[in-house]
């Protein structure tokens, strides 16, 4: 009786009205539950229901009593046989799935009416996916029961779902948009990530780059579908408006290379920033603009056509990308060096124009995306004229300084070279850095150029006006993670205090309000140079860098850790009454319950700040992220 009450049990009509199988004419469910409790005699209505329904193949039923003397359960043998089967039969499928057209479709569409009512039964279900893996174009009512069903669409391959997302925006959203939280931590944890020295954020080449497992999802996803890769395009553009992360430009130019390396050409061939991102692409792989290459780029911005203007938008996108404004700022400073040594002007480099236009339109994305005001910005000739000379006589002091330090001693010629070239940065710097988005750009390539060449006195003069760039851009993380990349190997430098105020006082401090200048930035720097700061320098600092209740656990925990590290690195009585006192106050705040934390998972998350889209935590109607085409945000569709 325990047997029978446990296939009464499983034969049960479940929530799902059945598994389909008498659909198909197959007794299932509800007819074995009829025959248990209608007949007499319970074991002989299952021993009737195994004969009729059991292997009919005159080949194997002699098998059958072998079997059981060998102890094998009845099970076993016809769940074999139809793993057996079922392998064969989507090989068959697959085959199927690669001939012709015309016949193709026919035989799909009639195997898959003869067998989608059986989608529920799971060791089934992989010949029904087959089946729907393979038609090119599936009934909305498959699709639809697919998508009621949270079990079948977790089991449907993504060339299914893909015709399942055409027309759900918000379900498209939903599988989206882990990824873009992923692709986010990743970048950040790169540019944030302390113990990082080597995995430098500009290092890995844009192959590498785009091999990467979210851009890689995020172009499996899409396939060879227009209307998902636009819909994808329209999630980076808003969250980019929403959030100002710049990374978001730099996926939108990842994935479309991701996409021209599988040569997708029902996208690229209509993708208009194609050519022009697939061009500026060489050229950071290369690290070199040549004139073949600067005539196809300043081909594609002077021949935009009256009435596609909107394509400066994604053009903007792709220029706004940190590795491309690396690249161009890079080489316009290279081309300055050239200019110096050859005594041109910058007025008569063409390739340097194109550069700073690039540049500029690049900067103006946000501002161009959010006014939907098309137009290539205008480059301020000044900035050629005035603030590029003014740049360059800072590069001739350098060489000047340089070339001083290799001929033989001579204390007064020396000491007159020096006064002569390191007094402050001429006021056209100073003044173009605070109107100028691009002459901000290339001021702070200069200082990387200084600090890469380490000269100590080139990198103080530019460091002692940084801080005026325009719109703060001298804070930004990428920057600020090349910076500190390079002054670590200039730790002896931190004994001095002439280095150091001009560095915290003057650099440092003027962006402290900002978190990622303390709580990332300023800490990656402590953790290799606080042995060579002045001790009341160092309580100062670690003082200045505490967290607070709004900082989230990662950046606590770091602040713990480097209080730690300092303090097993100085002997007794080393710290001075400063750096005691501050010493106190780290133990204070350690101790302090913190009621205001984030998870630690969130903690390089900006799409988890209350002023940016929450992407990944969703409702299930509609998620904040992917409601977008029903905000204001801007929507211009790939032609």
């Amino acid at each position: 009786m325990a047997a029978l009450s446990s296939i009464l049990k499983m034969s049960t009509p479940t929530k799902s009205n059945g598994t389909g199988l008498e659909d198909v004419n197959i007794p299932g469910q509800a007819f074995l539950r009829e025959a248990l409790t209608s007949c007499t005699d319970p074991l002989k209505a299952i021993e009737s229901f195994q004969l009729e329904n059991g292997v009919l193949l005159p080949s194997l039923r002699p098998m059958l009593p072998l079997l059981d003397l060998h102890g094998v359960r009845r099970l076993d043998f016809h769940t074999s046989l139809m793993e057996e089967l079922r392998d064969k039969l989507i090989a068959h499928i697959n085959d199927l799935g690669q001939k012709e057209p015309r016949e193709r479709d026919k035989k799909l569409k009639e195997l898959l009416v003869k067998s989608f009512p059986v989608v529920r039964v799971k060791a089934l279900r992989p010949v029904v996916m087959a089946i729907l893996r393979n038609t090119q174009h599936i009934d909305d009512k498959y699709l639809r029961i697919l998508v009621r069903d949270r079990e079948l669409y977790a089991d449907t391959d993504t060339e299914v779902k893909r015709q399942i997302w055409r027309d759900n925006q918000s379900l498209f959203g939903d599988e989206v948009s882990p990824l873009l939280s992923q692709y986010i931590r990743e970048k950040e944890h790169i540019l944030f990530e302390h113990s990082n020295l080597n995995n430098l954020f500009f290092q890995p080449t844009p192959k590498v780059r785009r091999q990467g497992e979210v851009v890689q999802k995020l172009a499996n996803m899409i396939g060879t579908s227009v209307k998902l890769y636009d819909m994808v395009l329209q999630f980076l553009r808003t969250l980019f408006l929403r959030t100002r992360n710049v990374h978001y430009c730099t996926l939108r130019a990842e994935l479309l290379m991701a996409l021209h390396d599988l040569e997708v050409q029902e996208i690229i061939s209509i993708d208009p920033c194609h050519k022009f991102t697939w061009c500026l692409d060489a050229c950071i792989r290369e690290k070199n603009v040549d004139i073949k290459r600067s005539r196809e780029l300043l081909g594609f911005l002077d021949n935009i056509k009256r009435g596609q203007e909107q394509v400066l938008g994604d053009l903007s996108m792709t220029l706004c990308d940190p590795y491309a404004i690396n690249f161009l700022a890079t080489s316009a400073i290279k081309i300055l060096q050239h200019l110096i040594n050859n005594e041109g002007m910058p007025r008569d480099n063409q390739i340097l124009i194109l550069l700073l236009r690039m540049l500029a339109l690049g900067l103006s994305a946000w501002v161009m995306i959010d006014s939907q005001d098309f137009k290539e910005p205008k480059l301020d000739c000044q900035v050629v004229t005035k603030f590029l000379p003014a740049l360059m006589s800072l590069m001739v002091d350098d060489q000047c300084r340089q070339l001083s330090g290799k001929l033989p001693p001579d204390e007064r010629e020396s000491a007159l070279t020096t006064i002569e070239h390191s007094g402050p940065a001429p006021d056209a710097v100073e003044a173009y850095i605070q109107e100028s988005a691009v002459s901000s750009i290339l001021a702070m390539y200069y200082t990387l150029h200084s600090a890469r060449a380490k000269d100590r006195m080139g990198l103080l003069r530019v460091l002692a006006i940084l801080a005026n760039c325009k719109d703060d851009r001298a804070y930004e993380d990428p920057f600020l993670h090349s910076l500190i990349a390079l002054l670590i190997p200039m730790s002896d430098e931190f004994a001095t205090e002439d280095f150091c105020t001009t560095l915290f006082d003057e650099f440092i401090f003027a962006g402290l309000q900002r978190e990622n200048v303390t709580s990332r930035h300023m800490l990656k720097l402590l953790w290799y140079v606080h042995h060579k700061l002045p001790p009341g320098r160092l309580g100062t600092l670690m003082k200045a860098m505490q967290p607070t209740a709004a900082h989230n656990e990662h950046t606590h925990k770091l602040y713990e850790s480097l209080q730690e590290r300092i303090g097993s690195a100085q002997p007794p009585g080393a710290l001075d009454a400063a750096a005691a006192a501050a010493a106190g106050a780290v133990l204070d705040a350690a101790t302090t319950p913190v009621t205001s934390m984030n998870s630690p998972a969130d903690f390089d998350s900006p799409l988890k700040s209350a002023t940016s889209p929450v992407v990944g935590s969703m409702s299930p109607s509609m998620s904040p992220s992917m409601s977008m085409s029903m905000s204001p945000s801007p929507h211009y569709s790939t032609p």
